[in-house]
């Protein structure tokens, strides 16, 4: 039994040297800008989430990850359980907060109580012709150019120094549940895909996912689920001719998770992907055990370079 179940990852908090220069970025990534506190820029996508994305003043870094738990009654469960105190939260939507730091000393901040900022209209996708239905018919696809439009933060990857050590800490404090464990080779696994336990209630393939990798502890990428595939490639060619921002890898569709990919880094380097279409589990569904190979393959697009 864990000591909480968290019900999604809540953001990601970074340091960066210029604010403008970050917010200029997220407007391009397909997130909004909606407040500066304090300082601290905190910036939202198009769901009920008050804010996904938050930058501190600083040296660039990641800072911390945020997980959204059910209830301030869970935070203060959680908070007894730590001996550590239950906050304010000083950012839009209010609410409280617990923070904890993991064994690789990252921060982690658990919240609760915010308020939800009314929801942009979901774009709606138009019929699709294909070879065995043709539902669109004397209606031509008349796409508008601009950003994607970021919907929610979906996941975030860590790399570890003791996958084992650091599985244990997030599923006891958390209730996470194994979507694919990965194996370096038989028998030395070297990582998992962790998604919430939300009961009958379908949860992303993974929320967080944790990597023992020769980097040692390190952020890897954030990933922020955008409308649809057409959205996901018109923010593509959005970034790609802003010709200022470095792009990773993809289009792709990835084996473990099978979500439509596609990375960019940010002025400093910190990773983000773009994702639509990924897989959804409940708490019935059983772990499985994959290879590196699937790890690091697609089925379709470019594979992943190993780190």
């Amino acid at each position: 039994m864990s000591t909480i179940k968290i019900e999604d990852v809540a953001h990601v908090r970074f340091a960066a040297p210029d604010l403008e220069k970050m917010a200029a970025f997220l407007a391009d990534f397909g997130l909004s800008p909606v407040e500066t506190r304090a300082g601290v820029l905190f910036a939202a996508g198009a769901g009920a989430a008050p804010f996904v994305h938050v930058t501190e003043p600083g040296a660039p870094r990641f800072v911390a990850i945020g997980l959204r738990a059910t209830s301030v009654a869970d935070l203060e469960t959680l908070a007894r359980s730590e001996g550590v105190p239950v906050e304010d939260l000083d950012a839009p939507g209010g609410g409280k907060c617990v923070t904890l730091t993991d064994p690789d000393g990252f921060r982690v901040e658990v919240v609760a109580g915010q308020a939800a900022k009314r929801a942009q209209a979901e774009s709606v996708e138009q019929p699709r012709n294909d070879a065995a239905q043709k539902r669109r018919l004397r209606q031509p696809v008349r796409l508008k150019p601009g950003p994607s439009h970021v919907q929610r933060l979906g996941h975030c990857v860590l790399s570890v120094s003791d996958f084992r050590r650091s599985e244990a800490w997030y599923k006891e404090r958390f209730g996470f549940l194994t979507s694919d464990e990965f194996e370096l080779a038989p028998g030395m696994s070297m990582g998992a895909f962790l998604r919430c336990d939300r009961g009958a209630l379908p949860s992303d393939h993974h929320t967080l996912a944790l990597m023992q990798t020769p980097a040692g502890p390190a952020f890897m990428h954030a990933a922020f689920e955008v409308a649809d595939f057409d959205d996901l490639m018109l923010g593509h060619t959005h970034l790609a001719a802003a010709e200022r921002y470095q792009h990773v890898r993809g289009v792709g569709r990835h084996i473990l998770g099978s979500q439509i990919f596609d990375y960019w880094n940010d002025p400093w380097g910190h990773e983000l992907e773009h994702w639509t279409d990924g897989d959804l589990f409940t708490a019935d569904d059983p772990p499985h055990m994959s290879t590196l190979r699937e790890l690091l393959d697609v089925q379709w697009g470019k594979a992943i370079t190993p780190p």
